[in-house]
């Protein structure tokens, strides 16, 4: 990783925090999007001190929206000559449904639409540098079924009181969830055949249940479950072994398409292997992001 350039979202705190420092240490630069100016100023410090020869960069965005999305990816496109690796980490999870000022569902614009329009923005910088990679941070919470590409702001699921679904899901918040994790290995695959013969590759993994500040903001319910949960989780540094593996290893250096846990691919659920709900995913996300494909 000497030499390289990492952009990452996600990397104020936990597994995304962790990645970042392991692939200073092994020579990498590393430019964090992040929205809090003070953790971000906190992790470009401890990057230092791993790295104290790299100039490592911060570039600052609300990701759950569209217009600072495309801004950002703009602001690194013009201002990093090369990209080796782009790492879509960043991800929450609501108890109530929020709409963003961009008529966009909160956990769908954070968890799905940062990881599509970052990417798509820096594109052609990937190119450019290949040998590169992109790696997603999906979760095993996708299996909660089918997408609903009707309903993808999730009002019939906010809308529904189905007591079934509430004692299956934890209420709403972790169905929706889950459907944008869904979404994160889906775009993985459209990607991955999209940029075949490019010599840049996309993965994602599920870096299993992590102690972290994810959920700590929930509300409701599922901020007390999460917290409880978190007794017997993972620690950070094991969550983040596979994010940095497939950032990093030779070893899945022409892997791509794939999903990983515990840095083995693995199958994810039928509903995320559905090349056609992919590619009609692709095209709507295309259509709400006003992008051109």
């Amino acid at each position: 990783m000497k030499g390289k350039v990492v952009v990452i979202t996600g990397a104020t705190s936990g597994i995304g925090q962790v990645a970042a420092e392991n692939l200073a240490s092994m020579g990498a630069r590393i430019v964090q999007i992040a929205r809090d100016r003070g953790r971000a100023q906190e992790a470009l410090k401890r990057l230092s001190e791993r790295a104290p020869e790299v100039a490592h960069g911060i570039f600052y965005a609300d990701l759950s929206r569209l217009s600072d999305m495309k801004r950002v990816a703009s602001e690194i496109a013009q201002a990093e000559p090369r990209i080796d690796v782009l790492i879509n980490n960043a991800g929450a999870m609501f108890s109530s449904r929020q709409i963003t000022d961009e008529s966009l569902e909160r956990t769908f614009a954070l968890n799905h639409m940062s990881y599509f329009v970052l990417t798509h923005g820096l594109r052609d910088r990937l190119v450019a540098s290949a040998p590169a990679r992109v790696v997603n941070t999906s979760s095993d919470a996708h299996q909660v079924g089918a997408l609903d590409l009707n309903d993808l702001q999730s009002a019939e699921v906010f809308r529904s009181r189905n007591f079934v679904q509430w004692l299956r899901y934890g209420g709403p918040g972790f169905k929706v969830y889950g459907r944008s994790k869904l979404c994160n290995i889906l775009f993985t695959r459209e990607l991955a055949r999209r940029l075949a013969g490019t010599g840049v590759t996309a993965n994602c993994l599920h870096p299993g249940f992590v102690a972290t500040r994810f959920g700590d903001q929930s509300g409701g319910l599922i901020s007390s479950v999460i917290g409880i949960a978190k007794r017997f989780a993972l620690s950070p540094q094991q969550g983040a072994e596979t994010l940095t593996y497939l950032a990093s290893s030779p070893e899945v250096a022409s892997v791509t398409g794939v999903y990983f846990h515990k840095c083995r691919p693995i199958a994810p659920s039928p509903e995320a292997q559905d090349d056609a709900t992919a590619h009609r995913l692709w095209e709507e996300s295309t259509r709400l992001a006003d992008l051109k494909n």
